[in-house]
This record gives C-alpha cells, structure tokens and sequence, in this order.
C-alpha cells in the first residue's frame, strides 16, 4: 500500500494506495493520528503510495471494497521451434509488447515472463519461452478471445513455421475463483538475484518499433546469464483514471504507465563478490539504462527496483519526491524512520563500517 501496490485487479479497481479511505498512524512523536482528506492530510497524502518507513507507523486502515464480477482469462505462451534461433522469438515478443496498449484499453491486464534461456522451462520444455496470463473482468472467454484476435492475426505468421505457440481461454464466476486458480501463487523468498524496472508507457511501447526491439535485445542479455524478464500488465483503466485523486502519493508515472517491467540476473552459489557485483552492474548500467533510454521520463515501482538505482529519487518518487521531502520533515524533523532509498535518506552516508551517518 504505502509504495502503491498491484495486483491482478489493479487496472479495474485502481492501486492499493488507491484504496485506503482511512488510516491510524503512529508518527515520530508517538502520537497517534487519524489520516483521512479532512485530518492531517499531508499524511494521507504520502502514506498512499509516498514510500515505506519515512512518515509514521501505520497501524490500521479502512478500504475500500467492490462487489464480485465474472472473469475470462487467457494464457498463451509460446517458443523457437529451432533451438538457438531467438530471431523470430524476439520478433514475436516485440509485437506481443506493441499491443499491450490496446490490450489494456479493451480490458485486458495481468502478468507474464520471458528468457531466451531459463533454467526451468517457461512454454512446455522449452528453455527459451514467453508466457502470460491476462484476464478481462466482465466478459466471457469467447468475448475475450476477440478482444486478442487483432494480436493474434500479427503473430499468426510465426505459428507453427518458425514458433510453438498455445493459447488457452477460461472463464471464472467470481474474482477469487479467477484469482486461486491463476494468480493466488506464493513464491520462493530470499533469493538471491539483481533486478532492476522500468515502466513502459504507450510511447515506449509503440512510439519506435526499432528502439522498442533494441531495448528488448539488450534486456534479454546473452543465454548464460539466465535473465529473466517479468511483465506487470497492470497499468492503465482505474489506474489513470485514478490521477485526478488529489491525496495520491504515488510516483506519477504510474498514471501513464501500461508495463511495469522487471528484469532480473542471478548468480551460482558460491560466486566471488566481483561476480556479484558485474551481475548487479549489469543490471544498472546496462539492462535497466536500456529501459531508461527507451522511456527516459517515466520511472520505476519502488517496491520492486533497482536498490542502487542512482537516481532513486526521480525514478521511485517522480515529481512528487519534493512534496513528500516536505512531509518528512514537517512530521519527523530528526530522522527517526529511516530506509535505504526512502524519502529522507538521501541525507544520509552509510560508512564502510555499516555506520548510517547524517
């Protein structure tokens, strides 16, 4: 919530930072406050998506909450017939990103992955492979089968000449039955990896085929690194709607943002700290600067970024990172709540001791 928050209802009902009506929280002082439009609502303001660990202690909330509806959910997947052969692969999620735009702005959204070598098969037993799984509220799976059509028809060509491709449609009476079968997933924690994002906006996505397909090279990387790239297809709907909410702390950029997209490298156990290091290296100045050169004036989703961006503060915060500065000192002037890349630490120097210095 208080970095904004996405799930596979964000883009009909808006980010968790949208949702909160109300909240108590606890801040510096220790006094306990109600956040609402008309109580301290600079708080209101910053805790609905201004960052983690810099305002107060939020204790408890009132959201708000929606009645069920039906849901049609796709999965379609797909993978080089020739082993080695990324070209066509390559060609196909260009196109498959291209539409992504009108996707959303019929309904669609929800989540994918793709690597052109994964350690664990992404499309049946194919180690390179594209996959997602999107949905549209309201419709059957016949209406959402024609909603994808014109996206289909693009890459109908690839189809079993040069790509295995498959696709499934499901429908689910309610959201929670859509969500337990297809998203309700708990993975692994404390993994060891280096990820960085990027939010895509229509323009990166469909402004310059050329640069959108250089940008989708350079993030694939080579087959022994293993990156993956995961695709939040979460943006658009309520979530612009939502932009003319005046107590919306979150980065702004969300408000034009179709694609959040992560890209993420790991390493062997065992490996040396400058093996480390390149990887994370890789991924901030090669891989996430690609991103950042398609769509230089978007940025990125705190909760799931690069933590040695160095521009945190424009890319976590956008525009808003000056007001919520403001927030932080009005309501915590010496610094009590502290976090790596949240508003505040910009003030701060972490000594080679570990030491966190003003």
């Amino acid at each position: 919530m208080q970095g904004g928050g996405h799930s596979p209802a964000t883009h009909d009902f808006g980010l968790g930072a949208d949702q909160v009506l109300e909240a108590q929280v606890v801040l510096a002082s220790g006094k306990v406050v109600t956040a609402n439009p008309c109580e301290n609502s600079d708080i209101f303001f910053a805790i609905r998506g201004g960052g983690p660990s810099s305002y107060g202690v939020v204790v408890s909330t009132v959201i708000k909450a929606y009645p069920t509806n039906k849901v049609a959910a796709q999965i379609f997947g797909f993978a080089p017939l020739t082993a080695n052969d990324s070209s066509a692969f390559m060609d196909a999620v260009a196109i498959v990103h291209q539409n992504y735009p009108n996707l959303s702005d019929s309904g669609f959204s929800g989540y994918g992955s793709w690597s052109i070598y994964s350690p664990t098969p992404l499309v049946g037993n194919y180690s390179t492979g594209f996959i997602h799984t999107i949905a549209v509220f309201g419709k059957t799976a016949a209406e959402a089968e024609a909603l994808f059509a014109p996206t289909a028809a693009q890459l109908r060509t690839y189809n079993g000449t040069s790509l295995y491709m498959t696709t499934r449609y499901l429908s689910f009476p309610t959201y929670v039955a859509y969500y337990d079968a297809l998203s309700g997933i708990v993975t692994p924690v404390g993994q060891t990896a280096a990820l960085g994002s990027r939010f895509l906006d229509r323009e990166a996505l469909t402004g310059n085929v050329t640069a959108l397909k250089n940008m989708l090279r350079t993030i694939a990387g080579t087959p022994e690194q293993a990156t993956s790239n995961n695709i939040v297809f979460v943006g658009g709907g309520q979530v612009f709607a939502d932009a003319s909410d005046p107590y919306s702390g979150v980065n702004p950029a969300w408000r034009q943002t179709y694609v959040h997209n992560i890209v993420a490298r790991g390493w062997a156990p065992g490996s040396s700290n400058a093996t480390i290091q390149a990887v994370y290296d890789d991924i901030t100045y090669n891989k996430t600067q690609a991103m950042k050169t398609l769509t230089p004036n978007t940025g990125c989703y705190m909760n799931e970024a690069d933590r040695f961006d160095p521009e945190y503060l424009h890319d976590f915060y956008g525009e808003h990172a000056w007001i919520l500065s403001a927030i932080k000192r009005r309501h915590d002037p010496r610094n009590v709540f502290y976090c790596p890349t949240c508003i505040g630490s910009e003030l701060f120097r972490v000594q080679p001791s570990g030491q966190i210095c003003l």
